[in-house]
């Protein structure tokens, strides 16, 4: 593995929006490397820690060990309502999600989420099911151009996808990145490597991750105890649209209609009170930390409504771009 340790993004906001106490238990959704985790037992609660990449839930064996108030569950988050009704815990005092792909991830060539070394373009957090490769070389062009628009914003997602098409198979990280900037045109001290986006929007896609962070919220809301507390961190704009519509919605404030679209009548109760503003990091922190730089934190307290159900996925609200 290459690069630094993996530090946990707005760690004391994290902490202060969960007010963990002695023994209440807390998720922590994301487990990663353990960094919200570790503070959360400092604390004294009782934490659920979940993740679908075996290799997190391998490497934080030894922590377990050691701490008797850790339960690590090997589950997408997506699950975790079932997952604890599994083990008899109905409620619990609190939740918190770190949305995305971790340095873990990115720092190590063999699991191919990055194009800044060379390894197999495959992308998947649980190492099973369909990799990168498998879509890129398999799906027609105009998948991958949805994909491309739809997960990376991708304005000329048809140009890139006839690019893919042309040049299968692709095999590594470094041949989708040479094949997208070609497509693109790219000049070696452009601010942005125009592959960005098309990682993304492959690694999403291949890890349903929008469709887990909608579930996921889902099923949060209906394992928190009324006044628990829900802390989600996110990485880009995708995630942090969904998380906000749905907190928005969850507290009763869903956009007024027009005269073209009449707002609906929703006589649902509020199952959230959203708390305080988003969110982000300091000068300071991103100083320290530079993928903090573009996170955000939305957090809310669970009220004792019914849980509504699932969030559709669809935030884009876009067809494939229509570019050449």
């Amino acid at each position: 593995m290459t690069g630094g340790p993996h530090i946990p993004v707005l760690l004391d906001e994290v902490l202060a929006a969960l007010s963990p106490a002695p023994g209440e238990t807390i998720v922590d959704a994301t487990f990663g490397a353990g960094g919200y985790t570790r503070a959360l037992l400092a604390t004294g609660a009782r934490v659920f820690a979940f993740d679908r990449d075996p290799d997190a839930i391998t490497a934080g064996q030894q922590l377990a060990a050691a701490e008797s108030g850790l339960t690590l569950i090997a589950a997408e988050f997506s699950r975790l309502d079932r997952e604890l009704a599994a083990r008899d815990v109905v409620a619990v005092d609190g939740v918190t999600m770190d949305i995305g792909v971790s340095s873990m991830h990115l720092d190590q060539a063999a699991r191919g989420f990055s194009f800044q070394q060379d390894g197999p373009l495959d992308m998947r957090m649980s190492q099973e099911g369909e990799s990168a490769a498998d879509f890129l070389n398999n799906a027609d062009e105009a998948e991958i151009a949805d994909v491309l628009w739809r997960y990376g914003e991708e304005p000329k997602s048809r140009r890139v996808a006839r690019a893919i098409v042309a040049a299968r198979p692709l095999q590594t990280t470094g041949d989708l990145a040479r094949v997208v900037r070609k497509a693109l045109g790219h000049r070696p001290h452009d601010k942005k490597d125009p592959a960005t986006r098309a990682f993304q929007a492959v690694r999403i896609h291949v890890n349903r991750e929008l469709d887990e962070l909608a579930e996921g919220l889902a099923a949060a809301e209906r394992v928190l105890a009324p006044g628990g507390r829900l802390a989600v961190v996110s990485f880009h704009s995708l995630e942090d649209r969904m998380i906000k519509r749905f907190l928005r919605e969850r507290s009763g404030g869903t956009p007024a209609g027009s005269r073209h679209r009449p707002a609906a009548v929703d006589t649902r109760e509020s199952t959230f009170e959203i708390v305080g503003r988003a969110v982000r990091p300091t000068a300071a922190e991103v100083a320290r930390n530079p993928r903090a730089r573009s996170a955000t934190l939305r957090m809310a307290r669970r009220t004792a409504a019914p849980a509504w159900g699932e969030l559709k996925t669809d935030v884009a609200g876009r067809a494939a771009s229509g570019d050449e």
